[in-house]
């Protein structure tokens, strides 16, 4: 679909990725499916019938669209290591400002939400500066060439 519509359609980044139907009176004064339209739907039930009906074909029970933004916000959580990236995986996901994400999608399971805590609560591993790390390799080169 996506290929589809980039390739075929030449929509960008803007357009839907599920987009409205066209419908336009026709011929014979009726009105009918032409195409479609680089609006987005008014309403989110036609793509819910389309999710509904996909889940029914396959055997599996119906899961709704917005369960898959959960699910890719919570691996977003897992994966991104800064804030920027977790903006980007926002953008990624359509939302102009990262507060979308972490408002409406982004709640944490409370038995992580425990993990988390207990984790800050342990004393914490101090990681070594970028300047420590450089020190200490250069102490070791000193070290394997000079004899102290």
């Amino acid at each position: 679909m996506v290929c589809h519509l980039r390739e075929e359609k030449l929509w960008g980044n803007d357009d839907p990725l599920f987009p409205s139907t066209r419908v336009e009176l026709g011929a014979n004064r009726q009105f009918g499916v032409t195409g479609l339209d680089r609006a987005h739907w008014s309403s989110a039930s036609p793509i819910r019938a389309i999710f509904r009906e996909a889940f029914q074909r396959a055997g599996l029970p119906y899961f709704n669209p917005h369960c898959f933004r959960n699910t890719l916000v919570r691996l977003g959580q897992e994966v991104c290591k800064t804030p920027e990236e977790f903006k980007a995986w926002s953008q990624n996901l359509g939302h102009e400002k990262v507060l979308t994400t972490f408002l409406s999608y982004g709640e944490v399971a409370r038995q992580r939400q425990g993990e988390i805590l207990r984790g800050l609560a342990a004393p914490q591993k101090a990681l070594p500066s970028g300047a420590d790390e450089i020190a200490e390799a250069v102490f070791k080169r000193l070290r394997g060439t000079v004899n102290l």
